[in-house]
């Protein structure tokens, strides 16, 4: 520890830290697998096939079975995968409904 180490509280030690250890114990692998319909892991970027008819609650239009969806989003839910479709602003499946394609 130098002289010039910025301190940090950490709330849930009740400590004050030097930066750089707070951010070594918080580092731990935080990450969430998202896997789809048949187990295969999901990641950004991905492309997905719906599996069955969706009905997409305030667009008033239902995603059919067979759908492409390109350039997923992982959310951090184990479950929801943020999208982009043509005609829907905010599309978020779960990902029991898709197949990584």
């Amino acid at each position: 520890m130098s002289a010039d180490d910025d301190y940090v509280y950490d709330e849930a030690s009740g400590e004050w830290l030097p930066a750089s250890e707070l951010a070594a114990r918080q580092a731990p692998a935080d990450t969430v697998e998202v896997r789809d319909a048949v187990g295969n892991l999901l990641s950004d970027g991905d492309q997905v096939t719906l599996i069955k008819d969706l009905q997409v609650k305030g667009a008033g239009q239902t995603l059919k079975q067979g759908t492409l969806i390109k350039s997923i989003r992982l959310t951090g839910d184990d479950q929801e995968i943020d999208c982009k479709y043509p005609g829907i602003k905010g599309l978020v499946l779960r990902a029991e409904f898709v197949k990584k394609r």
